[in-house]
């Protein structure tokens, strides 16, 4: 088995917490919001807006998952180094610089002790680096690529996913004024109403000027701390130069390169029937949906003994499989490989895979 396989299912609670709803307000306002009493419906609609921002700031992410705490880099074998260097981005506080210079052009730069991870876009040309391993990967986007890459967890994709959840299923509050990194924001919280997640409330901090999102606080059902959070510490607007978007690969670094430059949008792309990514089937609505894998995502029988101790480590046994449960999302292995996660309690999953 690949060693990455399973990782990402246990590691990666945030990004299915972001993605556990639907579509989002219909008739709402055209234009960022500055005045001194807007809807939470004008702040809202005022992140479509910011699309085409140009700026450059600090962002803090801080999370409070629940999840064990392994010494960074340590363990056994290679497989366990990775584990501990994946978990320590969900149990321990980073910062990291944010370049934008509209929809198409962004570097983000995760700046650790020893090493740097940074993701460039250029036009249809992606580039990540990671530092550590020597390691470059260089994609070509289709020509109507989206401009939201999966895993930069900058608060304005944090902030849309959020966005996505209003619905019915959902109590929205009346906008409140803040302050974010020395601007002026509007504070909106988003609450389920469902009393089966995991998810207590998404606050979103909107800047009143530009409707650029600030920061996100995502809150755990019955937690006073913030479960995850990811905002500004520092923002400046304005274009930043243009030497920042072009990147080239160190002498000696392993390169990887994937073209999706012929591929149209949607092209072999199988859908679950709630419109999940290939291979990917939902069940349940709203803050409940339940994502799930086909069989064979998760195969661990092929796990050596460190990987297989690793695993018992991060996860408990439950029926027909193993599983764990964070604070805001859990995430259930099954005998057969399957993979199943959601913002909802380790039971709805056992439930959902039968």
């Amino acid at each position: 088995m690949k060693k990455s396989a399973w990782l990402p299912a246990v590691i990666a609670p945030v990004v299915v917490a972001g993605a556990v709803a639907a579509p989002m307000i219909a008739n709402a306002a055209s234009t960022p919001i500055a005045g001194s009493d807007p809807s939470a419906a004008d702040v809202i609609a005022s992140v479509a807006q910011s699309s085409d921002a140009q700026y450059s700031g600090k962002v803090e992410q801080t999370s409070d998952l629940g999840l064990p705490e392994l010494p960074s880099g340590s363990g056994g074998s290679s497989l366990q180094g990775d584990a501990s260097d994946a978990l320590s981005m969900l149990t321990t506080s980073h910062t990291a610089r944010l370049y934008v210079d509209g929809a198409d052009k962004q570097r983000v730069q995760v700046t650790t002790q020893l090493a740097e991870q940074d993701l460039v876009r250029n036009g249809s040309d992606v580039w990540t680096w990671d530092s550590k391993q020597r390691e470059a990967t260089h994609v070509t986007l289709p020509a109507k690529a989206s401009t939201q890459q999966d895993g930069t967890a900058t608060p304005a994709d944090l902030a849309r996913r959020a966005i996505d959840a209003i619905t019915p299923s959902t109590t929205v509050s009346k906008p409140t004024s803040t302050s974010v990194a020395g601007h002026d924001a509007w504070s909106v919280t988003l609450s389920p109403k469902s009393s089966d997640t995991l998810v207590g409330s998404v606050q979103l901090a909107v800047d009143q000027q530009t409707g650029l999102p600030l920061r996100v606080t995502v809150a755990a059902k019955g937690q006073s701390t913030p479960a995850f959070q990811v905002g500004f510490t520092s923002l400046d607007y304005g274009a930043p130069a243009a030497r920042l978007f072009d990147f080239t690969p160190p002498s000696g670094a392993d390169v990887h390169t994937k073209d999706l430059s012929g591929t149209a949008r949607g092209d072999g792309d199988h859908r679950g029937h709630d419109g999940a990514g290939a291979g990917v089937v939902t069940t349940g609505s709203g803050w409940d949906t339940v994502a799930e894998l086909p069989a064979g995502t998760a195969d661990t029988s092929s796990l050596g003994a460190d990987a297989d101790g690793l695993l018992d480590q991060l996860t408990r046994p439950v029926d027909g499989g193993r599983a764990v449960q964070t604070s805001l999302v859990s995430v259930y292995l099954t005998a057969d490989g399957r993979v199943l996660a959601g913002a909802v309690p380790v039971s709805a999953l056992v439930a959902a895979a039968k």
